[in-house]
């Protein structure tokens, strides 16, 4: 999708934000690896997918080494949105060949069919590792962090219970989320006062839907038919999402609320989402030109030591809209991680 001359540059920013991925960030929340949560688990994610276009067998090696390091913090972590780590797995396993990464995939799969909570809707609810609790809550990071996972250990198993249960969760999530009367999705949903909560059209939340969603669908291709409200609420949350976007090629951290800060990461996300899909037939070719656009002020917030500038920190449901901007821009592992997949997508 890239000119020569542009992937070369596309492949020198990827290089720099992956390099600094690598440094020593111990005791920084947001780029610290050295621990098993969803952070982490983001970052190595993208790191699989600069390796997927890079081609480095160094870069699967360090995936492996980071993730048998680090698979004993994973009992203590058995949450919902520590399942983001595993997503790498299935790919290690084929890599490696390690019976290690095959036998814990299907361990925690299992987990996920049969014990991780559920809301009445049948949606996983968002547990974290934090000393907090949202029950009968639903997320849209969750499709990220747990769903993309059991779609690569349907591929990896053949098991269609896995597929089942990953193309149950996304529709559950679209639907669940849907924001009817502009199409996106609010950030989360309430099963037991069965609203939207602040209602926050939240940019990485949809972002994370956005490229989510082409991944688990290539992931299940064959293996299950895929119900044609999947793609149905998708294209229309796509074509919703680009009609928001800012003359800046960035969404707000609150897509609506054109007086909120420009964010990065929700941006990346989204970009990265339409690249894929539209590789997949998923959307149309029109839809390119807003993801170049938002590729290229990507690319602005990419500082020279490949710190990505402009992402906004962790952020739970907030309890209004107003206070999703006062979360403040801080480096991050998910930030540089989406903005790689960003990169990653755009030189295929």
């Amino acid at each position: 999708m890239t000119t020569l001359t542009s992937s070369r540059a596309l492949q020198h920013a990827a290089s720099k934000v992956y390099s600094y991925m690598l440094l020593d960030h111990s005791g920084n929340w947001g780029m610290d690896m050295a621990h098993w949560d969803w952070v982490p688990g983001v970052g190595a994610a993208s790191i699989l997918e600069y390796y997927q276009q890079d081609g480095g067998e160094e870069i699967i090696d360090r995936l492996s080494e980071w993730a048998l390091a680090h698979l004993h913090q994973s009992g203590h972590a058995k949450v919902i949105n520590s399942m983001a780590p595993f997503a790498i797995f299935p790919a290690l396993y084929n890599a490696s060949g390690n019976p290690v990464f095959k036998e814990t995939a299907v361990r925690t799969g299992q987990w996920m069919l049969h014990e991780a909570p559920r809301t009445r809707e049948g949606a996983f609810e968002h547990t974290v590792t934090e000393q907090a609790s949202f029950p009968e809550q639903v997320w849209a990071d969750t499709v990220f962090m747990a769903v993309l996972f059991l779609a690569r250990l349907a591929r990896l198993t053949g098991e269609t219970g896995y597929a089942r249960e990953a193309l149950s969760q996304l529709e559950l999530h679209l639907r669940l989320l849907e924001d009817k009367q502009s199409g996106v999705l609010f950030h989360g949903w309430n099963g037991i006062t069965g609203d939207h909560m602040s209602a926050a059209r939240w940019t990485r939340a949809n972002a994370w839907i956005a490229l989510a969603a082409p991944m688990i669908l290539q992931e299940v291709e064959g293996l299950l038919p895929v119900p044609a409200s999947i793609p149905q609420r998708y294209r229309r949350l796509m074509a919703a999402l680009i009609g928001y976007q800012s003359p800046a090629g960035l969404w707000h951290t609150v897509m609506d609320r054109r007086d909120f800060y420009l964010e990065t990461s929700g941006s990346a996300g989204i970009a990265a989402g339409i690249f894929k899909a539209v590789r997949m037939g998923l959307l149309g070719e029109a839809a390119l030109e807003p993801a170049g656009a938002a590729l290229e002020a990507v690319l602005g917030t990419i500082k020279d030591d490949g710190e990505v500038g402009g992402v906004s920190g962790g952020t739970p449901v907030m309890p209004t809209v107003d206070a999703y901007n006062e979360i403040s821009c801080i480096p991050t592992l998910y930030g540089q991680g989406l903005v790689l997949i960003l990169l990653a997508e755009a030189m295929k």
